[in-house]
């Protein structure tokens, strides 16, 4: 294959050298894909078609088509007035963090340290001249931090940011001067606030900070991102290569630790875990298979396969039908070389994480030239590198494709529009509702009204007995039918069906229903009429929900 360049660092953050533009065979439509996507990761997530124009470049029909593309993917949501990216979208950043593996095979040891420490631990690694964060274990105060997976950090301004420095070369040395003279204040790194140049700047001091990381093996953050945080990190190597795989740091606020306090009490524990850290890569490494082995079938591209309502699960060839199918019902609203595109990168996973072209291909059911010039676009776009053996790996760069955003998500905002698509398509109100501390009461957590003279009305946040609804009984105690019919037991006149919906692990966690008055269906025709779009509904919250726990925590409520 003839690929594009190794992509270099830019003048923005976590954009490529480009000086002499794309490649010739480099996709167009998925290039404004990918800059759509980060747009709207880059403004939290939501923004109108204006919006999306102005901080494109895009003209405002290529900008519809775009999202009407990746809405038919599942990607993005269309109020009306917005594009909302959606939790499916995470199934890209899922696909890198597999395939790094590093939060799968640290993340507990990660989890363990900021319980033990009752500080906040993360996992980085670098994204070029930045860092990049792929695992949070986060402490609940009223003074915490807002980091999220995925969120891309100036070097200089970390405490990961000198470690990775240490291996940096000369190049990577002047593609950061570079960067900092065109960008002094940091104000292409959205994740933190501008800092104001001067003599006190990160950037002072950056080599010597670096030159003593090498020395000790440790680099602090004392209050360089904003007054009052302060961390350590030490790097956790590789058994095979040496080199660093990522950075673990414990992160504080000087309330309750000053610099020099974290690293004189927290910085042994903290260098314990790395070496149990590396101990778990040393086994993981003499674990791995027999290199050559060939790829199983990417579940997210198969996943593509199927209406973008339901997606189930299809093998990959069924890809190319299901692209044509869709260019047939939205004529040119559908842009397949997009899909096809953004397919390429679910290829990749924990048992895939380097693929050559044929396996890429075979993986995703795509022509061999299709998914040769999207390989060559995503290592434009710096999304994918060129790996040992004619293989291609997937970079952190794409958790920026709306990770970050996604992953502080909720089960009530995951829920949400599927409560709002039930309720229109049933006419009736519809919520989710999990169990309350102690198991006797559920509390409702999301809801959608219609618009009837006499309707249920139950805010969010109100509490019932369980065990006289029917969202407490799909709950505590689901039938052999899977689903629970509560009859004017809680108020006269009011009927309701409900559904469990589960975790990953296949547990009742919450349940959605559909509320109404009883003179307007019977009993049987709430279990024909309704239950069959009710149990749609958790399905496509499941599937949701599914997507966004697979590295991250997903509150209840």
């Amino acid at each position: 294959m003839t690929s594009a360049r190794a992509p270099g660092s830019g003048t923005a953050a976590g954009a490529p050298d480009r000086p002499h533009g794309p490649p010739p065979e480099a996709v167009a439509p998925l290039m404004r894909g990918v800059a759509v996507l980060r747009a709207l990761t880059e403004a939290g997530g939501t923004l109108s078609p204006s919006a999306l124009e102005r901080a494109t470049g895009l003209a405002r029909a290529t900008v519809d088509r775009v999202t009407a593309t990746l809405a038919r993917m599942g990607y993005v949501r269309l109020t009306g007035r917005d594009t909302v990216l959606a939790p499916r979208l995470m199934e890209l950043g899922n696909a890198c963090l597999a395939a790094l593996r590093l939060p799968d095979l640290l993340g507990a040891r990660a989890d363990a340290l900021a319980d033990a420490l009752d500080e906040s631990v993360s996992l980085a690694v670098r994204d070029q001249d930045g860092i990049r964060f792929i695992h949070q274990a986060t402490r609940r105060r009223a003074m915490s931090l807002s980091f999220r997976i995925g969120d891309l950090l100036p070097a200089e301004r970390t405490a990961p940011g000198p470690l990775f420095a240490t291996e940096w070369t000369a190049g990577d040395w002047h593609r950061w001067h570079g960067r900092r003279a065109a960008d002094p204040e940091n104000r292409s790194f959205p994740a933190i606030p501008p800092h104001p140049p001067g003599p006190d700047a990160p950037r002072s001091g950056f080599e010597e900070r670096t030159a003593r990381a090498a020395r000790e093996g440790w680099a602090a953050d004392d209050q360089l991102i904003e007054p009052g945080l302060v961390a350590v990190s030490v790097p956790v190597r590789d058994p095979v290569t040496g080199t660093i795989a990522c950075a673990a740091s414990v992160v504080s606020h000087t309330s309750r630790h000053s610099a020099e306090h974290l690293r004189a009490t927290l910085l042994p524990r903290l260098r314990e875990t790395v070496a149990a850290m590396e101990e778990d890569l040393r086994a993981a490494s003499a674990r791995a298979r027999t290199p050559g082995a060939a790829p199983a079938p990417a579940p997210a591209a198969a996943a593509a396969a199927a209406a973008a309502a339901a997606r189930p699960d299809a093998a990959p060839p069924e890809l190319a039908a299901w692209t044509a199918a869709s260019k047939q019902e939205l004529g040119r609203g559908f842009i397949e070389s997009l899909a096809r595109g953004l397919t390429v990168l679910t290829a990749f996973g924990e048992d895939r994480p380097a693929l050559t072209l044929t396996e890429v291909a075979q993986a995703t059911g795509l022509a061999r030239a299709t998914a040769r010039r999207a390989l060559i676009t995503h290592e434009h776009l710096g999304l994918v590198a060129p790996g040992p053996g004619r293989t291609f790996t997937l970079t952190p760069r794409v958790l920026s494709l709306g990770f970050p955003p996604l992953s502080r998500t909720s089960l009530p905002r995951i829920a949400q529009p599927h409560l709002e698509d039930l309720a229109a398509e049933v006419r009736e109100s519809t919520a989710l509702a999990v169990l309350a501390p102690g198991g006797e009461e559920i509390q409702y957590a999301a809801r959608a009204s219609t618009h009837h003279i006499m309707s249920v009305d139950l805010p969010v946040g109100t509490r019932l007995p369980a065990r006289a609804t029917a969202l407490g009984r799909a709950l505590t105690g689901p039938g052999p039918a899977g689903y629970a019919l509560a009859d004017e037991e809680l108020e006269a006149g009011l009927r309701a069906v409900a559904v469990p919906v589960h975790d990953r692990a296949g547990r009742p966690v919450a349940a959605v229903d559909i509320a109404l008055h009883a003179a307007r269906r019977t009993r049987e025709e709430c279990v024909s009429a309704l239950l069959p779009a009710l149990r749609r509904t958790a399905a496509r919250i499941e599937a949701d929900l599914r997507t966004a726990t697979r590295f991250t925590r997903v509150p209840l409520t």
